[in-house]
C-alpha cells in the first residue's frame, strides 16, 4: 500500500503505482498530487482497517510528512512507536546504545544552545535537531568559532520549517560525537521474514570537513559489491531489536577505513527523500525498488552487473549555496549546466523561492572522469544563476 504526502511524487514513482496496480490511499494529499481516478485507490478508512488486521502491515510513504497520517490513524498497530524509534534520533542512539557502547551522545533543549559552554564537551561533535530532515539545523562544530556560528543560526526564527512537527522540530536537538569515515546512503528493507534486502549504496560526497549539504551522491558497481555484505551483516540486529518485517527504510552511515560501520540515522518507510534513491536505481541498474518491496523481491546484482561497465550514477541537489537571496534570481540556467556534464539522465525543477534548491538531476559519468562530480560539488552555482 502507497502513502502519498507533499512536498513531491515523481512521474516515476506514480507509473510505478499504476502499471502495479498497487493501492494508493486516497487521502487529500495524494489526490492533489496525483490527478488521476485510473489509479487503484483506497479511502483511509479502508486502509485503515486493512493495516490495522495486518500484523506486519506493509507500506511504502514517498514523504516524511505522511507520517502524521499514520500516527493519527494506527496508534493501534506498532508503526507509530516503530517509526519513533528512528526518526527521534536520541530514540534512535538509545535503541544502539549497546550495539555502539562507546558512542557519546547526549539531549540538549534549543533554549539552552546559547549559554551552553563547550569547553566540557569533546571536539569534534554534530549538533542537529533531534527530529530534523534535508540537514537542516545540522553543524559540525570542530572548534569555538564552528560553535558561534551555530549559536547563531540555531533559533525558533531561523528554523521555521515548512514540514509537519512529526517531521521537523527544532525544540530538541542531539549533541554526538562526530563519526569518522566516509558517508553513505543505503535504501534497503526488511522483508516478510525480516531478513534485509539492500536495494541501493550510494557515497555521500562533501566538498569539506564542515560540509553538510546534500549535494552529489553517487552509487556504482564497485561500490555495491564493496560495501553490500558488510550493510547486511551491520543492518541484522537493528532490525531484530526494531522487530522489523515489511519495513522499508533509509539509512546514514560512515564507514572509516577499517571498514567499521556506524549509523547517522534511518528513516523509517521510505527510499532517499524527494524520489531521489528509489527513482535511481532504476536509471542506474534497470530495477524497481519500489516494486522490488512491495512484491518482496531482491535484485539478483551478478545478473545486473553482467551488462555493467563501473559507471557511476548520482543525484545532484542543486541545493542555492550561492549567497543570492530568491528574490534577487530571475531563473536558473539548466541548459548550461547540462552542457558541463557528461550525461545528464534526468531534470526536476523545483520553486526555489519555495524550497532551498534550484532543483535536481539525476546523471552518468564514466570511470575516470569523477572530476566533473568535484566540480559540481564544490560549485556555487552562480554561473548558471541569471538575474
Amino acid at each position: 500500500m502507497i502513502l502519498i504526502d507533499q512536498p513531491y511524487i515523481s512521474d516515476f514513482l506514480v507509473r510505478t503505482i499504476k502499471e502495479n496496480n498497487f493501492e494508493i490511499i486516497s487521502t487529500k494529499e495524494a489526490k492533489s498530487l496525483v490527478n488521476d481516478d485510473s489509479m487503484n485507490w483506497i479511502s483511509e478508512n479502508d486502509a485503515k482497517n486493512k493495516i490495522i488486521n495486518n500484523t506486519n502491515p506493509l507500506i511504502y510513504t514517498n514523504s516524511e510528512n505522511s507520517l502524521t497520517w499514520i500516527f493519527n490513524n494506527l496508534k493501534e498497530t506498532n508503526l507509530p512507536n516503530q517509526i519513533r524509534l528512528f526518526k527521534d534520533k536520541l530514540k534512535f542512539r538509545e535503541l544502539t546504545k549497546d550495539l555502539f557502547p562507546d558512542f557519546l551522545f547526549r539531549r540538549i533543549k534549543i533554549d539552552e544552545i546559547q549559554t551552553l559552554d563547550i569547553d566540557e564537551l569533546k571536539l569534534p561533535f554534530v549538533i542537529k535537531p533531534s527530529v530534523g530532515f534535508f540537514s537542516i539545523g545540522v553543524h559540525i562544530v570542530n572548534n569555538k568559532s564552528d560553535w558561534y556560528a551555530a549559536q547563531k543560526e540555531l533559533n525558533y526564527d531561523n528554523l521555521k520549517s515548512i514540514y509537519p512537527k512529526e517531521v521537523m522540530n527544532a525544540s530538541t536537538f542531539i549533541i554526538e560525537e562526530y563519526i569518522e569515515g566516509e558517508e553513505f546512503a543505503i535504501d534497503a528493507y526488511f522483508n516478510k521474514d525480516g531478513e534485509v534486502v539492500v536495494l541501493n549504496i550510494l557515497h555521500h560526497q562533501f566538498s569539506s570537513s564542515t560540509d553538510v549539504s546534500d549535494r552529489v551522491y553517487s552509487t556504482s558497481q564497485s561500490i555495491i559489491r564493496k560495501y553490500k555484505e558488510s550493510v547486511e551483516t551491520f543492518l541484522k540486529p537493528i532490525g531484530k531489536k526494531a522487530e522489523l518485517k515489511n519495513f522499508a527504510l533509509h539509512v546514514e552511515v560512515r564507514i572509516d577505513k577499517k571498514g567499521v560501520i556506524k549509523p547517522i540515522e534511518i528513516n523509517p518507510l521510505r527510499f532517499g527523500g524527494w524520489c531521489t534513491t528509489g527513482d535511481l536505481s532504476w536509471y542506474a541498474f534497470k530495477f524497481n525498488s519500489y516494486q522490488y518491496f512491495i512484491q518482496n523481491k531482491k535484485p539478483n546484482w551478478d545478473e545486473i552487473f553482467k551488462t555493467k561497465k563501473d559507471e557511476i550514477y548520482s543525484i545532484i541537489l542543486l541545493n542555492n549555496n550561492s549567497g543570492f537571496k530568491p528574490s534577487e534570481i530571475s531563473h536558473f540556467d539548466f541548459d548550461t549546466l547540462k552542457q558541463d556534464l557528461e550525461n545528464v539522465l534526468v531534470v526536476r525543477k523545483l520553486d526555489f523561492n519555495k524550497y532551498p534548491a534550484f532543483g535536481f538531476l539525476f546523471t552518468e559519468t564514466s570511470e575516470g572522469n569523477e572530476k566533473e562530480l568535484k566540480e559540481i560539488l564544490n560549485s556555487d552555482l552562480s554561473k548558471y544563476i541569471i538575474k
